[in-house]
């Protein structure tokens, strides 16, 4: 079983991440002496459709309940049996469509909603070892990390891609991931006919990678009406496919104002897709998928990430506050760094002299350095640090 940096509470738990994430395997190796079922199980589905209590009635007093977005009317019997005090549940949902909501609704307070995304660079091997933003890697440890950088940026961190053998090995899950949890499986959960535009919708995702979502796009691209190409966009986020990020503007209430970005959450999907992405996509994704996967754990310690667009149109890839600290970070594919690479964070990091800002540039090179106050971060840094 490989090793996971998450924390799970030791008490009533919904579960949410991708299939194929590891939530199951993660549960039942956490807590082996849970009785257990899967909502896969069609038997097990019709039983809790048909007789939602009696289901729930019928399991032990620690139990696993696998899938649970198959049928969230279960959320109200197990609210009755974890009222009486006699129950403890742990439960995974690879798509929080309308089951967050009814959780909220009949759960509030007693459970502990957490996300489990596909594995962090490095984190099957064991615990963190350095904080990517503040450490440095011993040269050694750098230069072996450099060397998976490649296989990362293609595979990603699904845990069955993570345990193959070989790249082909690594193509044929993913290729078959594509065929089911990515389309086949992901339409039927949310009630798609067109199966076909839904895949559309995911290529032109891999397209747009770094542009501003423009769900008019999308929809024109995928031969999908406006709000059909919506609902298909708020699906891939739902099931964690997918993530965005707002523009950053000061004061909590701009923030939500300019247009959103949209990210894969694990690499791998861009490869199941075999989609057609530049190289400073590939890896514009990935860095900022790998932080995404620490925040979502809680080893970076921030309620949302951000992007920052100026009025003169000066971008900042990764924006966000931790501890007091903004940090601006932007993210290049090159392994030499030129002087315009640091022009929108000098601007911006004089702009905003009444926060304490710190700027770095993640990039595709093997060595630290400073330039002026701007911390240049090789990308192998990423491997096992948060």
């Amino acid at each position: 079983m490989f090793s996971r940096w998450i924390e799970l509470k030791n008490n009533n738990l919904l579960l949410i991440g991708p299939r194929r994430a590891g939530k199951t395997t993660l549960l039942r190796n956490r807590f082996p002496e849970y009785s257990y079922i899967t909502l896969d199980d069609l038997d097990h589905l019709q039983w809790a459709k048909s007789d939602p209590k009696g289901l729930i009635e019928s399991l032990a007093a620690n139990a696993i309940i696998d899938e649970v977005q198959r049928a969230p009317e279960l959320t109200i019997a197990i609210k009755y049996r974890i009222d009486r005090k006699d129950f403890k549940v742990c439960m995974t949902g690879s798509s929080s469509l309308g089951l967050l909501d009814q959780s909220a609704d009949t759960l509030a307070g007693r459970i502990h909603i957490q996300h489990l995304p596909t594995f962090c660079w490095g984190e099957e091997l064991g615990h963190s070892t350095h904080q990517i933003l503040n450490d440095k890697l011993d040269p050694i440890k750098l230069n072996q990390a450099q060397r998976k950088l490649t296989e990362a940026l293609t595979y990603g961190g699904f845990p069955e891609v993570i345990a193959a053998d070989n790249s082909s090995q690594k193509q044929g899950i993913l290729k078959q991931y594509k065929n089911t949890y990515f389309t086949r499986d992901l339409a039927q959960l949310s009630n798609i006919e067109n199966v076909e535009g839904l895949l559309a919708i995911l290529h032109h995702l891999a397209r747009s990678i770094g542009s501003h979502l423009e769900v008019s796009s999308f929809a024109q691209d995928s031969g999908l009406s406006h709000p059909t190409a919506k609902k298909y966009l708020n699906i891939l986020t739902q099931s964690d496919l997918a993530f965005k990020l707002y523009g950053y503007q000061y004061g909590p209430a701009k923030r939500y104002i300019k247009a959103a970005k949209m990210y894969f959450a694990d690499n791998g999907i861009m490869t199941a897709l075999n989609a057609r992405v530049s190289e400073g996509q590939l890896f514009e994704n990935f860095v900022i998928s790998e932080f995404e996967k620490r925040r979502k754990l809680g080893l970076i310690k921030t309620d949302n990430f951000f992007y920052y667009k100026s009025v003169g149109n000066n971008e900042i890839d990764l924006i966000y506050e931790e501890d007091g600290i903004l940090h601006a970070i932007e993210i290049k594919a090159s392994k030499k760094l030129r002087q315009k690479d640091f022009t929108n964070l000098k601007s911006f990091l004089k702009e905003r002299s009444e926060k304490k800002v710190k700027g770095c540039v993640i990039y595709a090179g093997s060595e630290y350095y400073l330039h002026e106050d701007i911390s240049c971060i090789p990308a192998a840094s990423i491997y096992r640090g948060i």
